[in-house]
């Protein structure tokens, strides 16, 4: 079933953004389908920074689709960019051997040793398609190296060679102007921006090169060594006959421009070119793509010669994860949206970019901030669910949970995240002993199946595997701490057999969260249901010195998970043996 839509009277950034687009589109190209679009370049692994590139226009079509119209979210993979410098850290790749195929078309650079697709672009663009399935992003995929490789373009290069001094009268506004400086938190400029090997432009982007033949806005692929080491030594405009030498191999040819079809424009005119081919309505552009003469402001200009308008979108600022502050695809091991699915569900993630404005940063977290994001989702969930949430709260949930389409597949019984993480981290694989936890969690409606508790259970249970430090996984005692447990007061005594009493009539999660908390207040002459209004400071201090003697007894640590999940999982039998009763 589709999700309902919702009103536009909600003051999320996604409607008003949807209000403007439909608004403009109807301007542009009256009937037809909203056009929307995303740029990707698959140079190395697509990380989290460039998924705000596909979710923001993503959610804004979506929220179009919701109020009945038609839209496509065009994602244009830039897999005929050249391939610029080798990412560290890859899998599969030597580094010095890749060196060769710089220059070439990403599509022509081999895939990873191991990757069972045919080239580099090929191999990191799965990854990211793959991601994208998961979290409902739909979309119609073009590929530039097709698109460029069947002239599918050939009429706007030979408009843009045609045109060419226009173009470079727009370029010259920018070329003697200093290019601004990089601000702190700026995220690097894209590869797209560095696609070329000697840009003159602004922000040290490729605008082209001058050559024998004048400003020329195309660059050759080599027919003998692929690279686009290539300059342009003639061009007629009349019969398009090109003539172009490479300063990588020496090979020189002459071609005709209008059935060559192994090169491509130069990225900024090649981006505002898309624009006007697509009709494009929407797309945003990060920070890099929208400073003073970079690619964006310059396209704006460019794009009238090819007899289109500018698309309207926000810059969106940078993503980061828990203790980075930026990311970047030439560096290797940046997080991407498949690390990302791995220790978190699909509705989780949307929320992320679904909840703050594409001018604002944020952070996706891979650390213990992960469990602290869950509950607050999960305070979300139960606020929508009872009405008490605010309409913008309302309106980024429901873009998490599901799409136009509908719903994405969620957990049946979604239990605290960081309760699942300490079940898997101290059953460590044991499926049997998680089900036996997690059964006793609410004795009365007990899990009777794992099934339900998937696939949270799994993100986390991957979140502790690849996430946590050895050093700070549970491993139970498997021997009474003997030495310890002789070595105590009579107070510590006194608190482990009111635990220990108490331990049957309290055996869930909520009661041994009470039990726990409870038996400091007893021993102070408090009852066990004060609130912390009612008692005095000291109380906090004794609850601490207490669950620290337990986390010794039963871990050997002075902390660990949750004490009365850590109960549960150990048990009643190994509990009592091991607190010395």
């Amino acid at each position: 079933m589709p999700i309902v839509a919702q009103s536009t009277e909600t003051t999320d950034w996604v409607s008003r953004f949807a209000d403007e687009v439909i608004e403009e589109s109807e301007r542009r190209a009256p009937g037809k389908p909203v056009v929307v679009a995303s740029g990707l370049s698959p140079s190395g692994p697509i990380h989290l920074g460039n998924l705000r590139e596909v979710m923001t226009p993503h959610l804004v079509a979506d929220e179009i689709r919701r109020r009945g119209h038609q839209v496509r979210h065009l994602i244009s993979w830039d897999d005929y960019d050249r391939y610029r410098k080798v990412p560290k850290g890859i899998a599969g790749v030597d580094e010095e051997s890749y060196k060769e195929h710089i220059g070439k078309p990403l599509t022509s650079v081999p895939a990873p040793k191991g990757s069972s697709h045919p080239n580099w672009a090929e191999h990191f663009k799965a990854a990211m398609v793959e991601s994208l399935a998961e979290l409902g992003v739909e979309f119609d995929g073009i590929s530039q190296t097709e698109q460029y490789t069947n002239g599918v373009y050939r009429e706007q290069i030979l408009h843009a060679i045609k045109h060419r001094g226009d173009i470079d009268a727009i370029l010259d506004q920018y070329r003697t102007k200093k290019a601004p400086a990089k601000k702190q938190g700026q995220k690097p400029v894209d590869e797209a921006e560095l696609e070329a090997a000697e840009g003159s432009g602004a922000a040290g982007e490729d605008d082209g090169s001058s050559t024998a033949a004048g400003y020329f806005p195309y660059k050759p692929y080599c027919g003998n060594c692929e690279k686009d080491l290539t300059s342009v030594t003639s061009y007629d405009d009349d019969s398009t006959e090109l003539t172009y030498a490479c300063t990588a191999c020496g090979f020189s040819e002459t071609v005709r421009l209008n059935e060559f079809n192994r090169g491509k424009l130069v990225w900024k005119v090649d981006w505002p070119m898309r624009w006007a081919y697509e009709g494009v309505v929407f797309e945003p552009s990060g920070v890099d793509h929208s400073s003073p003469g970079s690619s964006f402001q310059v396209g704006g200009q460019i794009v009238g010669i090819f007899g289109g308008k500018q698309p309207i979108g926000p810059m969106y600022a940078f993503v980061g994860i828990s203790g980075m502050a930026k990311m970047s695809s030439s560096k290797g091991g940046v997080p991407t949206p498949a690390d990302a699915l791995q220790i978190m569900e699909p509705q989780l993630l949307r929320w992320l970019y679904a909840r703050r404005r594409p001018n604002q940063s944020f952070k996706v977290a891979f650390d213990q901030e992960i469990q602290r994001l869950y509950d607050e989702w999960d305070r979300l969930d139960a606020k929508v669910a009872d009405g008490s949430a605010l309409p913008a709260d309302v309106a980024a949930h429901a873009r998490a949970v599901g799409t136009a389409a509908g719903e994405l597949p969620r957990t049946p019984r979604p239990l605290p995240y960081r309760t699942l993480a300490s079940v898997a981290d101290i059953t460590a694989g044991h499926e049997d002993q998680a089900l036996r936890i997690l059964s006793e969690l609410d004795p009365d409606q007990p899990l009777t199946s794992l099934d339900e508790a998937r696939p949270r259970y799994d993100k986390a249970e991957a979140w502790i595997n690849t996430h946590v430090p050895a050093d700070q996984r549970t491993i139970v005692r498997d021997e009474p701490d003997a030495e310890l447990l002789k070595s105590l007061d009579e107070a510590s005594q006194q608190s482990l057999r009111l635990l220990l009493d108490g331990l049957a009539d309290h055996w869930s999660l909520d009661g041994l969260t009470h039990l726990v908390y409870g038996v400091p207040k007893v021993q102070a002459g408090f009852s066990a249901d004060a609130t912390p209004k009612e008692l005095p400071p000291e109380i906090k201090t004794a609850q601490r010195s207490f669950f620290a003697l337990l986390y010794h007894l039963l871990v050997g640590r002075d902390t660990g998970p949750r004490l009365p999940t850590l109960l549960l999982a150990v048990g009643q039998d190994r509990v009592r043996a091991l607190l010395g009763q």
